[in-house]
């Protein structure tokens, strides 16, 4: 598993979490807003007009309304990124990492208009009537680069597991073991009949399912973050600044926390934008595609309101709850995930300022070059489950561990651990003790700390349950669109019973490292799109124009382009 973990840390630091990434995909949105003259501002109220259908006639080619169009492509943003995403990105970059997650989402905003608007153009009605469409039609039909299309529609099949299906299944039957203590297997075996009930019918079925359970489970995490912030309502203004106060500097230490770098706050901040409203990623205009409207750029405008749903309202509440709550910068008793876990050569005290300095140092992006830093590679003595500590520190999630346990088949182990590279080499004995704690969990913890009590841990297990299924169920149709593109009709149910498979399978796998394949495989969808749409510039300009004068030669008083 240690190797598999590596890889794909390898092959993120390559991609997804290379310095080049974020500023490629932030970069993008910055030209298209410049280069249309901010559309996610002008563009805006018009977006919900066109939503309300104004602008469309239920005869239009398509096979869904604007709403269920919207709702397919938020129920595959609104998942496990606005619960577990903002707390991961929080946990490994402070609340600076909220302030870029805001950024990527009003730059998403016209990344999202630009890619849904073209690939909505190109879009084509396969051999059972049904629309297709994505960037990779217009890559292969606008560009003429069908190499490049390919390759986008495999990174879609592909991270169709990794970013829609894995992480997903993974977090919402961690949530329920949590809660309920109902064995994750249990709940994946019914979770799993679900989705295969859900997407045998296809997207009409899909954008049944979304359209209801989209708005229901957005009002119940709002109540419940509301219920938390009025709890926590002194520290709300100090945590809202404190995003501002690092974002260019990185955050300081605090508590458990061992801070962040600017460079590290900045790509995490970045990356878990784009994998909570999934901007520039090339999967909400697949979605898009199934409207019913002769004009892409009307669907376009449509789709600039999913960052601002997802991350500018749905996200936001998440991070101020985790911030004014305080239990980013708190320990917790946890099990030790071996992927979240090092052991060090030495003693370091996060009490320490030096200790600390040089702690966050060695866990950031790009450790230095002289890291006085070491991962242990000995043994340590453990009796009754309790390991020699004097030469030693335990690092769990970014933090220093405490009250260090050590277990083998639940029971206190005596004996010799032996340590490789920092990681323990005996895969049955299990660590445990007190640490940060990450992702679901963090987010659960901070919806205690309310009038609600547990029942807010609940609530956050209900919340992420449906975000949870939403989600996989519109990356199924993602997934199921690109394999139509790659192979025919004839082999999207094989498809679906793997992805079926897929999401049971998810629901015993190691949290972390789900959070690393699903990091690559976003960003190997991602960057073939950004230079499609860089590419397709001048056509989406003149797009835009033609249809802002078909509005106004049929409603003449309307607005230039606004």
């Amino acid at each position: 598993m240690a190797l598999i973990a590596d890889f794909f840390s390898l092959l993120d630091s390559l991609l997804g979490g290379a310095a080049y990434f974020p500023i490629a995909l932030l970069g993008v949105g910055l030209i298209f807003t410049v280069y249309l003259g901010f559309p996610q501002i002008r563009f805006f109220k018009h977006g919900w007009s066109v939503l309300l259908g104004k602008h469309t006639s239920n005869s239009d080619p398509g096979d869904t309304s604007h709403f269920q169009a919207l709702s397919t492509a938020l129920s595959g943003t609104v998942g496990t990124g606005n619960i577990g995403g903002v707390a991961f990105a929080i946990f490994l970059g402070g609340p600076a990492a909220l302030f870029w997650m805001w950024a990527t989402a009003f730059l998403g905003m016209t990344t999202k208009f630009v890619e849904v608007s073209i690939s909505h153009k190109y879009r084509k009605q396969d051999d059972k009537g049904q629309m297709a469409g994505g960037p990779m039609y217009y890559m292969e039909y606008g560009l003429g680069m069908k190499w490049l299309a390919v390759f986008f529609a495999v990174a879609t099949v592909i991270s169709s597991f990794g970013s829609g299906n894995m992480p997903q299944a993974n977090n919402m039957a961690s949530g329920i073991e949590t809660s309920f203590g109902i064995a994750p297997y249990m709940s994946g075996l019914l979770f799993a009949a679900l989705m295969a009930f859900v997407i045998v019918g296809g997207v009409r079925r899909i954008a049944a399912v979304a359209a209801t359970l989209v708005p229901t489970m957005g009002v119940l995490y709002a109540l419940g973050a509301f219920a938390v912030i009025f709890s926590n309502i002194d520290q709300v203004i100090p945590s809202f600044f404190s995003v501002f106060q690092y974002a260019f500097t990185g955050s300081a230490a605090a508590g458990g926390f061992l801070g962040a770098s600017f460079a590290y706050a900045f790509n995490r901040g970045v990356n878990r934008g784009l994998y909570s409203n999934e901007a520039g990623q090339g999967s909400a205009p697949i979605a898009h595609a199934s409207a019913k409207t002769k004009e892409p750029v009307a669907e376009g405008m449509v789709s600039i309101l999913e960052p601002f749903i997802d991350t500018l309202v749905i996200c936001t509440l998440t991070g101020l709850v985790i911030l004014s709550s305080g239990v980013w910068q708190e320990k917790f008793p946890t099990t030790f995930s071996q992927t979240d876990t090092e052991i060090l050569a030495g003693v370091y005290d996060d009490q320490n300022p030096i200790h600390v300095s040089q702690l966050a140092a060695h866990l950031d992006l790009v450790p230095p070059e002289n890291d006085p830093v070491r991962a242990l590679s000995g043994i340590i003595f453990v009796q009754a489950g309790q390991p020699d500590t004097s030469k030693v520190t335990f690092i769990h999630n970014r933090s220093v561990a405490e009250n260090v346990r050590v277990l083998q088949q639940g029971e206190p182990f005596n004996g010799t651990m032996v340590v490789e590279n920092g990681k323990v080499s005996d895969a049955s004995l299990v660590l445990t003790g007190d640490s940060l704690l990450h992702s679901v969990p963090l987010t659960a913890k901070a919806f205690e700390r309310s009038f609600l009590g547990n029942y807010g841990g609940l609530l956050v297990t209900i919340g992420l349950t449906l975000f949870a299924f939403s989600t996989a169920i519109a990356w199924s149709y993602y997934g199921d669109r690109a394999v139509t593109y790659l192979f025919g009709t004839s082999w999207v149910m094989p498809y679906r019973c793997l992805y079926v498979l897929g999401f049971f399978v998810a629901t015993i796998a190691d949290t972390s490292l789900i959070w690393l394949i699903s990091a690559v495989t976003v960003a190997l969808m991602t960057l073939p799109n950004l230079i499609g749409m860089l590419l397709m510039h001048e056509e989406v300009k003149q797009m835009t124009k033609e249809y802002w004068h078909k509005v106004r030669m049929i409603q003449p008083d309307s607005p230039k382009d606004s």
